[in-house]
């Protein structure tokens, strides 16, 4: 595949003395353009929902900055939403799902049309690539199933992991069962994101980190595997990336997933080890404390150097290792996209 992308051409092998570089939450709260916009927007869905403005937020940090992709603007959430829990966000507390779901649930699961009921999502990604330049990838993406099964069993934001792990072993067959529907709604919903424009789809795991083994590879490793696989199989030439947050050396048993073209390191994760034992496997993404980014300066620059040394000399796409927080100053933003590109 011929582009002029140095993201893509990164999945193609290809490595750069300046490597590609993007930010999970770069479109958000951080920046002054995106606030005003959200003002006007009415809610948070009514802006999720909107191809224009989504569209809009999607664009504004390549504005700002010299990035080399775009991530859609959306919500990990908006799946549950489209299966028919009601979906809100309140203030200072995140989202609510309602009712949290059950067995009883699970049949008109099965039933629904997630694409049907996303195609505003779909315009989005359309608008989007329309309005980027040919060396701008656009990213589409998806929350894992485990991890947007938490918020649609616990109504909500986790409060204690431990209650969900608990749920799976007192209900294992809704459980399984919920995975299984979120899995092969998620791929359905990737596709037509591929279709609409997406250059390459990101699965979010945030809540991988700290399951047992059995369970991790039942919730997240097997399913992220059948995911990845349905995309390759569907769409050969549109990498796949996977960041499953806080899994630690377990990263190796996604790595090797036949589906797996990128992983995302959280900034927990020793960068050395990272390079050591998936770096010949995947292409590394990420890995900078975003908390770095608030306070900016030497030691923001100090760490992403660590990151630019190790992977000098292999396909690497620079990122966090986790997103922003509304907290940072764009000014920072710039200085480290800035820094990046002077010493590649």
């Amino acid at each position: 595949m011929t582009t002029d992308s140095k993201f893509l051409r990164t999945f193609e092998g290809e490595i750069f003395a300046s490597p590609p570089i993007w930010f999970m939450r770069q479109a958000g709260r951080y920046l002054p353009e995106y606030r005003e916009l959200r003002a006007k927007a009415g809610s948070f869905l009514d802006l999720c929902f909107n191809p224009e403005l989504a569209s809009e937020v999607t664009l504004q940090p390549l504005r700002r900055f010299d990035l080399d992709a775009a991530i859609l603007f959306a919500d990990i959430l908006l799946i549950p939403h489209a299966l028919g829990q009601k979906l809100s966000f309140v203030e200072n507390e995140g989202p609510r799902l309602e009712p949290p779901v059950s067995m009883k649930d699970l049949d008109a699961f099965r039933e629904r049309d997630v694409v049907k009921g996303l195609s505003a999502v779909f315009d989005t990604v359309s608008k989007t690539k329309a309005g980027l330049a040919p060396d701008k990838a656009l990213i589409g993406f998806a929350g894992a199933p485990w991890t947007v099964a938490t918020y649609m069993l616990a109504g909500g934001p986790m409060k204690d992991p431990g209650v969900l792990r608990k749920r799976l072993y007192q209900e294992p067959d809704f459980v399984d069962g919920l995975i299984d529907i979120l899995t092969e709604k998620t791929v359905d919903y990737l596709l037509a994101q591929i279709d609409a424009g997406a250059d390459a789809v990101q699965l979010f795991d945030t809540w991988a980190g700290g399951l047992p083994w059995p369970v991790l590879d039942r919730v997240s490793i097997r399913p992220l595997d059948q995911i990845s696989k349905a995309i390759k199989k569907a769409r050969p030439h549109v990498p796949v990336i996977l960041f499953p947050k806080g899994v630690g050396e377990k990263a190796l048993d996604y790595a090797l997933l036949q589906g797996c073209n990128g992983f995302g390191i959280d900034y927990a994760m020793d960068p050395a080890w990272a390079r050591a034992n998936l770096a010949e496997r995947v292409v590394i993404q990420g890995g900078l404390d975003p908390l770095l980014t608030i306070t900016g300066g030497k030691a923001m620059e100090d760490a992403a150097e660590t990151y630019l040394k190790l992977f000098h000399d292999v396909p690497y796409v620079f990122n966090l290792g986790h997103g922003f927080t509304p907290e940072t100053p764009p000014e920072n933003v710039a200085a480290l996209v800035n820094f990046v590109r002077r010493n590649g």
